[in-house]
């Protein structure tokens, strides 16, 4: 079996992204962070998650991300899956952060999208079923 252990993004503003991430993961924590340099960069780096999955954050990032409405190469986006999708979206927009797109229409399934402070698109799902032949059913 593989499971994935992290995500590491470069990104632009560190407290702004983990106040992103801090709301809309909020039983997770700063699990160690540090300095490093990088290719003659000096970063800031910390690992934000729990004791088996986290995101790496490094910061100074230069540049945009992605347009998400081409077809440039390079990450669409990420998804996590959810328990209570209204709950994790409330959150959000308590810390300041309004959903970018609703998902499709689906009987056995809610998701949203977000889009973080360094321009990552972040996708929440919450699976209204439990059987697999529902959950990855598509229209």
């Amino acid at each position: 079996m593989l499971t994935l252990e992290h995500l590491n993004l470069v990104v632009k503003d560190l407290p702004q992204t983990l106040a992103f991430y801090q709301a809309a993961f909020p039983h997770w924590h700063v699990r160690g962070e540090g300095e490093d340099t990088w290719h003659g960069t000096l970063r800031h780096w910390l690992h934000f998650g729990d004791d088996y999955q986290y995101l790496t954050f490094n910061d100074n990032g230069q540049g945009d991300n992605r347009d998400l409405t081409s077809n440039r190469l390079g990450l669409a986006h990420f998804a996590f899956v959810t328990s209570n999708l209204s709950a994790l979206t409330s959150r959000l927009a308590n810390a300041g952060f309004q959903v970018a797109k609703p998902g499709a229409d689906n009987p056995f399934r809610k998701n949203v999208y977000f889009i973080d402070p360094s321009g990552y698109e972040v996708e929440f799902v919450e699976y209204l079923s439990d059987l697999p032949q529902q959950r990855n059913q598509y229209q």
